[in-house]
């Protein structure tokens, strides 16, 4: 059996010189270089297709880049056995941008699915994935399958998922593109308390004011390169 890595003293995101290309054409990302420190909290901003996702995917390992090298809780993802990527993916709650909820599972074990996986006995979780719903509006929804669910309220499920295991890294694509503005700024506070509890942050968006509320760098991603933009502000 493979044993999970042990946590590492550095960054828990490093890219040097990572680009990424696809079918032999020209990169869509070039020269990223940045690391992300235990405990920070970063946004990721650009453009439709300016190349958000793909970074983001390429920090969870589903992306490999066309070069440079990208380092993940202190291991070369390169360098990774198979065996070892789930070890790996188990210490990321990831929102993705298409929700990938299952069908056949009610939100109650959508959201419990990750604790689950760890081998966790529902007496131990029960309440704390029952009292996370109801924080993010599902309290009364949680026998619901998610095509019973409106859009909202499965990216809602989605986002509980991601945070039910209070993960090391938090990312999270367009998280609150389909919520209102009230819920949009109840899952800020959400993450922005996963943060204080050490959770690593990154999120891509659209969403110009949620990144002024919260007061946290910014990373542009403009033709194919990347840029830090401080900001300033605080959480409302």
């Amino acid at each position: 059996m493979v044993e999970p890595p042990e946590p590492d003293a550095g960054p828990v995101v490093s890219f040097e010189g990572v680009g990424l290309g696809y079918g032999g054409g020209p990169e869509i990302l070039k020269d990223l270089n940045f690391d992300l420190e235990p405990g920070s909290f970063h946004f990721i901003t650009g453009a439709s297709g300016a190349g958000k996702t793909s970074l983001l995917r390429m920090i969870q390992m589903a992306l490999r880049p066309t070069r440079g090298a990208i380092t993940l809780f202190g291991r070369d993802t390169t360098s990774l056995q198979r065996a070892e990527l789930p070890l790996l993916r188990r210490r990321i709650g990831m929102v993705f941008h298409d929700r990938r909820l299952l069908d056949h599972l009610d939100a109650f074990d959508n959201a419990a699915l990750p604790l689950r996986l760890a081998g966790a006995r529902l007496p131990d979780y029960q309440a704390d994935v029952a009292e996370l719903l109801a924080w993010v509006g599902l309290g009364e929804r949680m026998n619901s399958t998610p095509p019973q669910l409106s859009g909202g309220e499965q990216q809602r499920l989605a986002i509980a998922r991601a945070v039910v295991g209070r993960p090391d890294l938090l990312i999270a694509d367009e998280p609150t593109g389909d919520v209102d503005h009230e819920m949009a700024i109840r899952i800020l506070r959400l993450f922005v308390e996963l943060n204080r509890l050490g959770t690593t942050v990154l999120i891509a968006t659209h969403d110009d004011d949620l990144v002024a509320r919260s007061g946290r760098p910014v990373m542009h991603i403009e033709g194919g390169s990347l840029r830090r933009i401080s900001s300033r502000g605080a959480v409302a």
